[in-house]
């Protein structure tokens, strides 16, 4: 499979082969990385300030040093907090068009998820996301997807229902500002993109690339960081 790295929204295969290679999954993730990057040409970018005397964000720097023991196996890419870092209030929105942002989704523990269909990577991991919803998902955890493709924008929506993704709700932003939004303060890279995100809007821990969410090494570090470390 060939992947073009020449814009943000050049259309892939919607059947990659779902269990790819360790390096195939890194060349993927590459091409990624370089098709992102040419958003930064596209879309103004906001600026944000890095907040180190957050005494709000303080907790979930103390939650990223708890959980860095467990940052290993299938979610071993994980890079943990180390200084207090507030998030933008990123802006989406729902399925029905309705505006959302991270203050939402306060008092509770989220894992943020960017993703495009243009983004094999991206598609691979995402059932692994709609179960680790459907395991853990509720009043103290949810996983948060929002769809950045910019065109064709019934497209995310029709792949979601072909592959069977059914606890995860839909959110996209068609601008793809959120992903601009969070480059600027140096959390995306590239896609897919994903943030572990405290109840105060603080960042506990961040990962550039795919993990496998479902795994037991991913439930794990999930629970520990909401504060539920039963199995």
């Amino acid at each position: 499979m060939t992947i073009q790295t020449t814009g943000p929204t050049m259309a892939q295969p919607d059947k990659p082969n779902p269990r790819p290679g360790r390096h195939r999954r890194l060349a993927l993730a590459a091409a990624c990385v370089a098709i992102v990057a040419g958003l930064g040409a596209i879309y103004g970018i906001a600026g944000f300030e890095r907040n180190a005397d957050d005494s709000a964000c303080r907790p979930a720097v103390e939650t990223a040093r708890r959980i860095a023991p467990l940052v290993h196996g299938q979610v071993a890419a994980l890079n943990v907090a180390s200084e207090p870092l507030r998030l933008p209030e990123l802006a989406f929105q729902d399925a029905a068009g309705g505006k959302k942002t991270l203050a939402d989704w306060r008092g509770r523990t989220i894992l943020l998820n960017l993703w495009a269909t243009w983004c094999a990577p991206c598609r691979q991991e995402m059932p692994a996301l709609d179960a680790l919803e459907r395991k853990l998902g509720g009043e103290s955890f949810a996983v948060v997807t929002v769809n950045i493709d910019t065109r064709n924008l019934d497209k995310p929506k029709s792949w979601l229902r072909e592959v069977g993704i059914s606890a995860l709700a839909f959110y996209a932003d068609p601008s793809a500002k959120v992903f601009q939004d969070l480059k600027v303060i140096g959390k995306a890279v590239g896609m897919p993109t994903t943030l572990l995100i405290d109840p105060h809007g603080c960042e506990i821990a961040t990962i550039a690339g795919p993990a496998e969410w479902a795994s037991d090494d991913a439930v794990q570090l999930i629970r520990a960081a909401v504060g539920n470390d039963r199995s």
